[in-house]
């Protein structure tokens, strides 16, 4: 099992469906060479750099693409509450998937390019 199944798993049960459903979003997404584990506690992809976090919160996913993912789709997450490098997602609301995958394809191509 992997660390971030791990997490998974101690997560609070009604939390678990959302936290499930952005592992694989990710996890389907980024190479086979991405490192899965946690930092800072929270679940995180790992490409020469920290990728992407995420983390359970009380009342909220917290999602974490980093400040520039954060600046490059601000108006995307106006629905949202946010901070400069963080994105929360109530519980009771649905996953948005497609941004998720749009703000990790755009992390996919800052590290890339920037270990060009």
């Amino acid at each position: 099992m992997s660390p971030i199944e791990q997490y998974i798993n101690e997560a609070e049960k009604d939390q678990q469906p959302m936290l499930k459903e952005i592992y694989q979003v990710i996890k389907e997404m980024v190479p086979v060479e991405t490192t899965e584990k946690l930092s800072y506690g929270m679940p995180t992809f790992y490409l020469t750099e920290n990728l992407v976090h995420f983390g359970e919160m009380k009342k909220h996913l917290g999602f974490y693409p980093t400040p520039s993912a954060m600046t490059a789709f601000h108006e995307q997450l106006k629905e949202y509450k946010t901070s400069k490098g963080a994105l929360q997602i109530p519980y009771k609301k649905e996953l948005p998937v497609d941004l998720i995958k749009e703000m990790v394809r755009f992390r996919l191509k800052e590290v890339v390019e920037k270990n060009a």
